[in-house]
């Protein structure tokens, strides 16, 4: 706290303001009077007033020679006319300021302060002299003064202002208020109790009683006193001590301060530490009572001579009860040199190992020790005698009987000795891999549990399209089947070959292992091309929201798979919803990836597109399990239980995840996290190819690469049917003998899994030895396709229809023509 000085003398400051404010209306008075007179004389003669202004009147200089009143005169337009010693050196100015005119209520009077200044202008106007005001005043460097003031308008229409400086008795009163403020704080914040009282006395000059005047907060706490301002002590404690009353008494009548020590035992037993001092005149007979409630620390001491007094008794009985411990304790207990030579053990030693104590003492543990423990057991006695404690330490000693025993230790050095404390943790460590093999042999039955709950879910759905499927076949074997209901069962042999198709898609989705073909895209731009159609998805009385930042976010992901998702999760909230509510489509750019059932957290950026409905919402339980396959909330024939875990998959695969919160009765909110991207060069997308088949041209050659026989004779017929001329053979490197014989075909249309060599290496090996030659791949699943795609070769998913490998086989070959590399 910075150190202001002395503060002012306040009742010496108010004297000399009584005596300036007394010769200050004896001024106002003398110049009235003065100009009256000038007036009257003006008035006789007809001559106009003496040169000099008011201030030559020799009574009225008189008057204004008091150095501590200022005086000015002014006209109405606040121009100071003349001034006084006092007030310029008050203001600073001097003569030749004054006869330059620059002392004027602009530069006199701040800013803040001109309204009262225009009101004391309206008072002289209207009434003819204004009310004394306190106020600031600027001096010529720009610093202030405190002046109290009143102003007389004379006859001649100038006003007559005296100014006391005030400055000092303002920075009194400013000194008190912060005193008084300082004083306040401590009295609130202090710890300690105090209180100021009014001491009572007999007639005869005996001390009977006191009464609280002041008490501070921390006053009830060390008393356990309530309310006790303004109230007698024999009200609050009737059996309190005479001697208080005493003490405090000798304080009031003599002013002699006090300290001292003494209990209150109608307090709850407390002791004080006190100290008392007379405040105020003698005549109140007021004590101010500085205490604290020292009980704990009394009784400490008490608890200490106690022990003190004792402690020889004590020691002997620590020390028996050490020797007792040190025999009946089931530890290892023992105490070595820094080099490890034992100089004690306990029984325990012989009870757990079978040594007898004085095999061991006198002896490191070396010949004890498990050969493959005694480096580290060795390192760790180092360890110790250079002063570091052992926590932690496991190693295995031997037994009389032959066997090992393992021990867990904690020692530590004290004095050049190793004081060691050892338990047997065999049957522990025994029972702790027991426990370990059988969550082993739990995780795996939770595997099997799963692959079958999978497997049951997937014969369930597959067998069903198989049903639709042998159906459909056994009565288009009918000759007289009419040819739509033909068309009718050929179509839906179709439609359930593509929602197998599907079906193994989510399959694969979920375990990250489908094939996806990234790209670079915009999901600002996607959500709201996804919006219209997820609006038809959800229907009229669901009500769409979109909110997304006005800048494009950019990913790098399947795209069809992406919308795929956004589908999955819009048709679980129009379920959530029972058809009716609103669902919330978000996206939020540049954001990080939270811990997410249990993985770590991720800085991103990410981006984050968010679902939120209406819906019934989802329990804890439920959300454990909501991206299982087959797991699913809705009544049976209403949902396969792939869709949120084909979501999942996605997300992983992409290197996201997904997130979902949910509240029963409160909606629930999915967000997907994918990873951003860097804007492409090019955001334009190709025109997809035209639908249709797409016949070879006359002559056209495809080598087929297919181990299975089913499936490439099949393959081999549609090529046939569609024009082109085939070989077939049935493993990668007989593809190259027969291009190293014959490199005259248009194009490969290999298996990427097939034995030995797998499609993807076979297409790398073309793409080195015959680089022309355009390839495409066909697979249903490959690990090496989900974990590092096509390498930038077209690939036609299996199923695949006769069209679809028309279209694709025809585009590989015109772009062998054309000299356009196929973009993977």
């Amino acid at each position: 706290m910075t150190d202001r000085g002395p503060a002012p003398d306040l009742v010496a400051e108010n004297e000399r303001l009584r005596a300036a404010l007394a010769a200050a209306e004896a001024a106002r008075a003398a110049a009235e009077a003065a100009a009256a007179r000038s007036a009257a004389a003006a008035s006789r003669t007809g001559l106009s007033a003496p040169a000099g202004g008011l201030f030559v009147d020799p009574r009225l200089r008189t008057v204004l020679g008091i150095e501590t009143v200022g005086a000015i005169v002014f006209d109405m337009a606040g121009r100071v006319r003349e001034a006084n010693d006092a007030f310029l050196a008050m203001s600073g100015y001097d003569r030749d300021d004054l006869e330059r005119g620059r002392l004027t209520g602009a530069s006199l009077v701040p800013p803040e302060w001109q309204a009262t200044s225009h009101h004391v202008m309206a008072e002289l106007q209207a009434r003819g002299r204004s009310e004394s005001t306190e106020r600031e005043y600027l001096r010529k460097d720009g610093s202030r003064f405190w002046g109290l003031c009143a102003a007389t308008r004379l006859d001649d229409g100038t006003g007559f202002e005296f100014i006391i400086d005030i400055t000092a008795r303002r920075r009194a009163e400013e000194a008190l208020r912060s005193s008084e403020a300082r004083y306040r704080t401590l009295f609130e914040a202090i710890d300690a109790g105090f209180c100021v009282i009014g001491m009572a006395f007999s007639d005869d000059g005996r001390a009977e009683d006191y009464r609280f005047l002041e008490v501070n907060p921390a006053f009830a706490r060390h008393t356990g006193l309530d309310a006790a301002a303004g109230r007698w002590m024999r009200d609050l404690a009737p059996d309190h001590e005479q001697h208080w009353f005493d003490i405090y008494g000798r304080v009031a009548l003599t002013g002699e301060s006090a300290r001292f020590i003494q209990p209150a035992r109608s307090l709850a037993e407390r002791w004080y530490e006190v100290h008392a001092f007379r405040v105020g005149v003698p005549e109140a007979r007021h004590v101010a009572v500085l205490f604290n409630d020292i009980t704990a620390q009394r009784r400490l001491e008490e608890a200490l001579r106690g022990l003190n007094e004792t402690l020889e008794r004590q020691v002997a009985a620590r020390t028996a009860e050490r020797d007792r411990i040190w025999q009946v304790s089931r530890d290892m207990l023992g105490v070595a040199d820094a080099d490890g030579v034992w100089r004690s053990v306990n029984p325990a030693w012989t009870a757990t190992l079978g040594w007898q104590p004085d095999e061991v003492v006198g002896r490191s543990s070396a010949w004890l020790e498990h050969p493959d423990d005694q480096d580290r057991t060795r390192e760790e006695i180092r360890r110790l005698g250079s002063g570091e404690p052992t926590l932690s330490f496991e190693n295995r000693f031997r037994t009389r009987d032959g066997g090992y025993r393992t021990l867990s230790w904690r020692a530590v050095p004290f004095e050049g000795n190793l004081y060691c404390v050892a338990r047997d943790v065999t049957e522990q460590r025994e029972r702790a891999q027991r426990l370990v093999q059988a969550e082993e042999a739990l995780r795996q039955s939770q595997k099997m549990e799963a692959v079958g709950q999978l497997t049951g879910g997937v014969a369930h759905d597959f067998n069903n399209l198989l049903t639709i499927i042998r159906s459909s076949v056994d009565f288009l074997r009918r000759p007289e089947l009419p040819e739509a209901r033909k068309a009718r069962y050929l179509d839906a042999v179709s439609d359930t070959v593509d929602r197998a198709a599907k079906l193994t898609g989510q399959l694969l989705a979920f375990a990250r292992r489908q094939a996806l073909a990234p790209e670079v895209f915009d999901v600002v731009a996607r959500l709201q091309g996804v919006a219209d159609m997820l609006d038809t998805v959800t229907g009229a009385r669901i009500r769409m929201v979109t909110q997304a930042p006005d800048r494009p976010c950019f990913v790098r992901a399947d795209l069809s798979q992406f919308e795929t998702a956004l589908i999955n999760m819009a048709v679980n909230a129009r379920d959530a919803m029972e058809g009716e509510g609103m669902l919330t489509l978000s996206v939020a750019c540049g954001a990080p990836k939270p811990e997410i059932r249990g993985h770590a957290a991720a800085r991103g950026p990410f981006a984050a597109i968010s679902l939120t409905d209406t819906g019934t919402g989802m329990t804890p339980a439920v959300i454990d399990k909501i991206f299982e396959p087959f797991f699913t909330t809705k009544e049976v024939g209403k949902g396969t239980g792939l869709g949120l875990s084909q979501v999942f998959g996605f997300a992983k695969q992409s290197g996201g995840d997904v997130d979902v919160t949910s509240r029963p009765g409160e909606g629930s909110t999915f967000i997907l996290y994918l990873p951003e991207a860097a804007a492409p060069a090019d955001e334009g997308r190709a025109a997809p190819a035209d639908e249709g088949m797409a016949p070879a041209r006359a002559g056209q050659r495809v080598l087929l690469v297919e181990d299975n026989v089913g499936v490439g004779r099949f393959a081999a017929q549609i090529l046939n049917d569609l024009g082109y001329v085939t070989t077939w053979v049935t493993n990668a490197e007989a593809a190259l003998d027969e291009l190293g014989q014959d490199a005259a075909y248009d194009a490969v249309f290999s298996d990427v899994v097939m034995p030995g060599m797998g499609g993807i290496e076979l297409a790398k090996a073309l793409r080195r030895r015959h680089p022309d030659l355009p390839v495409l791949l066909t697979s249903g699943y490959s690990h090496v396709l989900a974990q590092e795609g096509s390498h930038g070769f077209p690939l036609l998913h299996k199923p695949y229809s006769a069209e679809q490998l028309s279209r694709m086989l025809a585009t590989a070959i015109g772009q062998r023509r054309t000299g356009t590399a196929p973009v993977g």
